[in-house]
């Protein structure tokens, strides 16, 4: 299985944090950074091979997750000089990418079944499959219904129940084959089209555990709640009294290039490490 992590953010909403540090690799309790526990997250749940699409600060991400081996993933890099949107980035790889695939951003902590997803896509035949989390908005006013000047009804201080996009999506390639390369694409875009085209997009119901890390509040949040949830994010630990020996990270050579004219090779082939130790040279 194969994972798409979109970490080419700029983190304005999350300053002062971002100023120094891609929002990914901010860190989530005292040793784990949100990147980390995704990686970790989805080796887990069986994925083998990861494509991070990096932009601003990517060559910090670069350094920290190298190739990947230390999770057991093959990690390759899509680098996008200029925004592209939420599915932009996908379309600098589309022709190296499988069928089915998933696709993330990288600042969500969550303890979503990432292969359960990714199965429903492919079972359900949707062109895109949305993973959703149920909200409700309390309103702190009476509402009123009016038809001209007249009021024909009334709710006193009513909640409005929604489901929104959690950030986590299955794709299939073949959805994507109609879009250019190097341009931008936004989620919306493409969940309107698929609309349009009376071939809606498939939902993913899922009510455990998610925070988008967006706002200083949400991070903060994530911090305190994390010795709580650490058990469902980190479930790859090893029981209390073993320590497992980190593995060393390498570095892959991987150069950046205009986003219209990312190569397949540098969006999905990661680099063997060039020392023998496992460290980059």
């Amino acid at each position: 299985m194969h994972a798409v992590i979109l970490a080419g953010g700029r983190g304005v909403r999350l300053r002062p944090y971002t100023t120094a540090l891609p929002k990914p690799l901010v860190p989530i309790g005292d040793q784990h950074a949100i990147l980390e526990i995704v990686m970790r997250q989805l080796a887990s749940a069986g994925f083998k091979t990861v494509t991070l699409a990096i932009g601003h600060l990517g060559h910090i991400i670069r350094a920290y997750v190298g190739n990947g081996s230390q999770w057991g993933l093959r990690v390759g890099y899509a680098v996008e000089d200029s925004p592209l949107g939420t599915m932009g980035p996908l379309l600098t790889m589309q022709d190296r990418l499988p069928e089915n695939f998933l696709v993330m951003n990288g600042d969500i902590l969550t303890d979503l079944d990432f292969a359960g997803v990714l199965k429903h896509h492919e079972e359900s035949g949707a062109p895109l499959t949305i993973a959703t989390y149920a909200r409700q908005v309390k309103i702190d006013f009476g509402v009123l219904t009016t038809e001209g000047s007249s009021i024909v009804g009334f709710q006193e201080k009513p909640s409005i129940d929604y489901r929104v996009s959690m950030g986590v999506y299955g794709v299939s390639r073949s959805t994507l084959a109609k879009y250019t390369p190097g341009l931008p694409l936004g989620f919306d875009e493409l969940v309107l089209d698929l609309l349009a085209a009376e071939t809606p997009p498939s939902a993913y119901e899922f009510d455990g555990y998610w925070l988008d890390i967006g706002r200083p509040d949400d991070y903060d949040r994530a911090n305190a709640d994390f010795a709580a949830n650490r058990g469902l994010l980190l479930r790859d630990e090893a029981p209390e009294g073993l320590h497992a020996v980190p593995a060393v990270r390498s570095e892959p050579a991987v150069l950046p290039v205009p986003a219209a004219r990312t190569t397949p090779e540098t969006a999905i082939e990661p680099a063997e490490p060039a020392g023998a130790d496992g460290r980059a040279a």
